[in-house]
């Protein structure tokens, strides 16, 4: 992807929020922190929806990880695509050789190192680890941008990290000051 300096209009470091009318029911609800946006396309994390019956720690035992000491999480369902590759959205206090800087004291890694680290204790502070992406080829995100159901919120999706994924979309529209309830309200949306 090209440089971010490149790219004058890149969303990268904001969330992306599902307007209570969306379309697509594969994003209801969704809050995707936008990773990469360039020319090329953009590069998104669901932080939303949990994987049913996978954590942390059974993430962790695949790769024969230690997890001891280490609180489970919940891994999530980072977006449609590539749902067999890891992505880990982490806090700036450890960076590895391949981390992505998001802003906003903010990275992804998509490597084991990360995972090891987080499995000795040793890792990032704030995290989450998903499983897949949500891609956007070259202008597909701004044409989606330009109908109705999403919404390009300016909240700091690191504040996101520590509240439980179920409370993490009506939580990111409060970091804009609006309440999700309204806008169903607003839209004729129950």
């Amino acid at each position: 992807m090209m440089m971010e300096a490149e790219f004058a209009d890149s969303l990268a470091g904001r969330l992306l929020l599902a307007m209570p009318d969306m379309p697509d029911v594969r994003f209801r609800r969704s809050v995707i922190a936008l990773c990469a946006h360039d020319r090329e396309g953009a590069l998104g994390i669901a932080l939303g929806e949990p994987v049913i019956g996978l954590g942390l720690h059974e993430l962790l035992r695949t790769f024969d990880i230690p997890s001891e000491g280490v609180a489970d999480h919940a891994v999530l369902a980072g977006g449609p695509v590539e749902v067999q590759r890891g992505f880990v959205l982490h806090s700036a206090d450890w960076v590895g050789e391949d981390s992505l800087d998001i802003g906003e004291d903010l990275m992804l890694t998509a490597s084991l190192e990360v995972l090891r680290v987080i499995g000795e204790g040793t890792g990032p502070k704030e995290f989450v680890v998903a499983l897949g992406y949500a891609g956007w080829g070259a202008g597909q995100l701004e044409q989606e941008l330009a109908a109705p159901g999403w919404f390009v919120a300016q909240g700091d999706p690191r504040r996101l990290l520590s509240i439980p994924p179920e409370a993490r979309w009506a939580s990111a529209f409060a970091l804009d000051g609006i309440d999700p309830a309204m806008l169903a309200l607003s839209s004729g949306l129950a």
